[in-house]
């Protein structure tokens, strides 16, 4: 049986001004969040485990291979 392939999405944080949970250099996932998206934010899941919004210029989107995908998710 296959398993499907879901590719999620990560960023790599660049800033981190007045954020106590984000860390610079570090790869976090983003969740979908449209609205958000048009006011310049991304929905990040931080070091507390939960997500919140951050603003979009304090990251990078990056592409992984679908196995660090699977590495960064069960980390947590």
């Amino acid at each position: 049986m296959l398993q499907e392939r879901t590719e999620h999405t990560f960023a790599l944080c660049i800033e981190n001004k007045d954020c106590e949970d984000l860390e610079k250099r570090k790869i976090y996932q983003i969740l979908s969040d449209d609205t958000a998206a048009k006011e310049g934010y991304l929905r990040v899941v931080d070091e507390s485990g939960q997500d919140y919004l951050y603003p979009e210029s304090y990251f990078i989107l990056v592409q992984l291979p679908h196995k660090a995908q699977e590495a960064l998710l069960s980390a947590r």
